[in-house]
Order: structure tokens, then sequence, then C-alpha cells
């Protein structure tokens, strides 16, 4: 069970960070909320089965290096959130709430890249997959809902500190993933 937590609180932390920018916007009416819930379920919840999928992939062509590769994949999504990102997030926000079609499928992929690389490393955590996808959409669907209630009166520097929050516990998550490699 805590093992299921350490992969989806971070992501948690940051769907929370990611809707409550949208929400800032002033997101009010329930069919818009419903609209983006959908999305961040659709999207968080699919994106590490794609993950797993060429993780299984990369396994077969690289064997044991495949690990760390996954380990590696969520450090630098981390990272990047870590040192990076925040300045388009705004920007993302602003244009989720009115896009449609291909538009909206690349922000949803783009609000959706660390659990891309989560779904890596499913496979090497030997949880049961499906309890975790439904864990990862399920968090998406209750933190898009918290964070589009709360945005308006979430400060911009508390967003960003849940989404540096997010990246220092995937970070921390693919040390783990790498020291539980070595260990084996």
């Amino acid at each position: 069970m805590l093992k299921l937590l350490a992969f989806v609180l971070p992501l948690g932390i940051d769907s929370f960070a990611v809707a409550a920018a949208i929400g800032a916007t002033q997101v009010t009416a329930v069919w818009q909320r419903l609209r983006i819930s959908a999305l961040f379920v659709l999207f968080e919840g699919g994106m590490p089965l794609i993950g797993l999928g060429l993780g299984a992939a990369l396994a077969r062509g690289t064997g044991q290096v495949a690990g760390y590769v996954a380990a590696a994949a969520v450090i630098g999504i981390g990272s990047w959130m870590l040192f990076g990102g925040e300045q388009d997030e705004e920007e993302k926000a602003a244009r989720i709430t009115t896009s449609r079609g291909l538009a909206l499928v690349g922000l949803g992929i783009s609000i959706s890249l660390d659990e891309l690389a989560v779904g890596f490393s499913i496979g090497m955590s030997r949880l049961p997959v499906i309890a975790v996808i439904v864990a990862i959409a399920l968090q998406a669907f209750i933190a898009a809902q918290l964070g589009l209630a709360l945005g308006a009166q979430v400060a911009e520097r508390w967003r960003e500190r849940a989404e540096r929050l997010a990246g220092f516990a995937l970070v921390s998550l693919g040390i783990y993933l790498i020291v539980e490699q070595v260990t084996r």
C-alpha cells in the first residue's frame, strides 16, 4: 500500500497544482469543471498504460538496463518539475478551458507527461497494474475537482510550491527505484 501511495501521491500533488492554475481562471460552470476533470482522468489514467507498453518494449530490447532507464525517466520528469516548466502552466491553464480537438489532446498530453514516466516504472514496481491505474485515475478526478474549486483561493506561489513538491517526490521515487534495482 505504501508503494502504491509513493507512485500516486506525487501525481496527485501535480494534478492539484495544474487544476488550481486552471481554477484560478475562474472556471465556474459545472459542465466545464466536469469536462476538465474528464480530460485529467482520460490522460492521467491512460498515459501510464502507454508508458507501461513502452517500458515493456524497452525492457525486451535492453534487459536489466530498462529498470534504470525507467527510474531515470521518473527522475528527469521530477527534475523538470523542480527546475523548469512553471512558465507555461498559466498559459496552459488559460488555453485548456477553451481548446477543442487536437489542441485539447496536445494539452492533455502535456499535463500527463509525469504519468507517462511513472508508467515506465510500473512494471518493475511489482504493483498490480490495474490497481495503480485506477488509483491514478481516481486521484486525477479528485485533484482536478479540488484544484478547480480552490484555484482562485490558492495563491500562485502555493501552486508553484505544490508543483515543486511533486517534482521532489518524483525524484525521490526515481532514486528509490534505482536503489531497489541495485539491491536485487
